[in-house]
């Protein structure tokens, strides 16, 4: 069982996520947040696989705590956005969020999203997630970026990865692009994130884009 905490402090939204979660067999909602402080209380307190984060939330918001839970190792998060591609996102993705996912996304999409985090793939949809990469290689720097010596811990093959990651690439494109077994895509993947210190696919692919890989 994927057992998940629903942070979103719209009532109506969050019940109706709830109600789509518990209709998979798979699926356990082990508790629900109305804001950000009661999130990460509850993710200390639960431990759950997976937290469904809403980016604007009263008291502490949705960056702040993923930071948080990212921080503290205490579950993955799928951020939840109207897409406004604002500094929360962007935030998002500097704190360690594993994925995103628009608020109107149908039931089955979600669910499907909600299963991919849980087995390590953070890039939910490459659509959104390579337009995401995108906006955000294309801001103004406003303070230094990484240094590209961070790369050297990296073979040939991992930078290979690092860059279809970059360029919002799902493990199976990636297969396809560097003729390679699935399962050995994921292994480069999990290797290059433990030597960068990355908590995330998605941080990977920030890294990719800011260092022009």
């Amino acid at each position: 069982m994927i057992r998940v905490l629903v942070a979103e402090d719209q009532s109506a939204v969050r019940a109706g996520l709830v109600l789509i979660l518990r209709s998979a067999p798979d699926i356990d909602v082990v508790g629900e947040a109305a804001d950000g402080e009661q999130a990460v209380a509850l993710a200390r307190e639960l431990r759950p696989d997976l937290v469904l984060m809403d980016v604007q939330m009263p008291r502490l918001d949705g960056v702040s705590a993923t930071r948080r839970v990212v921080a503290e190792n205490l579950a993955d998060v799928l951020v939840l956005t109207t897409f406004d591609l604002d500094e929360y996102v962007f935030g998002a993705l500097r704190a360690g969020a594993c994925g995103f996912l628009l608020k109107n996304t149908e039931a089955r999409q979600l669910l499907e999203a909600v299963r991919t985090v849980a087995r390590g793939e953070g890039l939910i949809s490459p659509a959104v997630t390579r337009r995401l990469i995108a906006e955000f290689a294309a801001k103004p720097v406003r303070e230094p970026g990484p240094d590209p010596v961070i790369l050297d811990v990296l073979t040939r093959r991992e930078r290979e990865v690092l860059s279809c990651l970059g360029r919002g690439m799902s493990n199976a494109e990636i297969a396809a692009r560097l003729d390679m077994a699935e399962a050995t895509v994921k292994t480069h993947v999990s290797r290059l994130l433990g030597k960068l210190e990355l908590r995330s696919r998605v941080q990977a692919a920030v890294l990719a884009q800011e260092l022009g890989v």
